[in-house]
């Protein structure tokens, strides 16, 4: 696969100037009612770095934030969505956390989502800006909130370091040690395939589980699955998962995140939003191919009005 960045949905803007945009912000905000077609047209075909440069020069312009001038304008999911849009990716994953970490009960799925598919880059970027901007250690919120066996794989995936590359040698060792403390004894060794699945590197991992099916005969998921339950084994399939493909991983959770009675907003805004600029055309193939619609037709007849509108243009085209 291409670099990530080619991958995206979502790509700088030709001929992008900050302060005309932050113009015409302005005058869809201004006088009664608010048109909300230019403000999704606009941000939804504008990266990350160019919507925090129309930030800039709205305040310049305008001597106040343009995120708390949206807010006051728009509501419901679409603000939502539009706020989510507005922030920097790394600060949108630490802010995602924070609220999955201090809500009434914890929101496991967040923690899994986010930790297993980022890179150890991005994990220690969101480790710095967390402390930054939440006043809080994430590793420390994290071990608050969570316990046992989840809470130790959680932890060493937040260390974000991964072994780099593949070590030949220890390929085969890897596979008959995960058999040997699954599917080959009575009872579970957990430590070993925490240890295994959290420290190696994504292309390693993928060769141990060729390695593991040819001495297992099937896949180490079914061997997660059988052996363990609740958090614990769905953020141990998230790691397999995104090891073998994160675009698949998240064409699957965009379908779970809609194909059910009453759809998971959250969760289909958070993928939408923070793969857009990284992998979202990968993740489009996915979708496709595993459930033979596509994403874009999915979302249609999921989602509704502006909010819906500016999903549509974040996946960026049918397949």
């Amino acid at each position: 696969m291409l670099s990530d960045s080619h991958r995206g949905s979502v790509k700088d803007f030709v001929n992008f100037n900050a302060k005309q945009d932050a113009e015409l912000l302005h005058k869809a905000m201004k006088g009664i009612g608010t048109d909300e077609g230019t403000i999704l047209m606009l941000l939804t075909s504008r990266s990350n770095n160019q919507r925090q440069e129309i930030k800039a020069a709205y305040k310049k312009a305008h001597g106040k934030d343009l995120v708390s001038a949206l807010k006051s304008e728009l509501g419901g999911l679409f603000e939502t969505l539009v706020v989510a849009l507005m922030t920097p990716p790394i600060s949108y994953d630490a802010s995602q956390l924070h609220k999955a970490l201090k809500g009434a009960g914890t929101d496991d799925d967040v923690l899994i989502e986010i930790l297993a598919s980022r890179t150890c880059a991005q994990i220690k970027d969101v480790v710095k800006v967390y402390k930054k901007e939440c006043g809080g250690k994430l590793e420390k919120d994290i071990t608050g909130d969570t316990s046992g066996h989840f809470q130790k794989l959680l932890v060493i995936l937040l260390q974000g370091s991964r072994d780099e590359g593949v070590d030949e040698d220890r390929i085969e060792n890897d596979a008959k040690e995960l058999f040997a403390a699954g599917e080959g004894k009575v009872g579970t060794d957990v430590e070993k395939f925490i240890n295994i699945l959290g420290n190696r590197s994504h292309e390693h991992l993928r060769l141990v589980f060729d390695a593991y099916k040819k001495l297992a005969g099937s896949d180490i998921e079914d061997s997660i699955e059988g052996e363990t339950t609740g958090n614990l084994e769905n953020l141990m399939l998230a790691v397999v998962k995104c090891a073998k493909s994160v675009p698949a991983y998240f064409a699957e959770s965009l379908n779970g995140s809609m194909r059910r009675a009453g759809t998971d907003d959250q969760t289909l805004m958070r993928i939408m939003v923070s793969r857009s600029e990284t992998d979202m055309l990968d993740i489009r193939a996915c979708f496709k191919k595993m459930y033979g619609a596509s994403l874009y037709n999915t979302i249609q007849d999921d989602t509704a009005g502006d909010y819906g509108k500016a999903l549509l243009y974040l996946c960026g085209g049918n397949d």
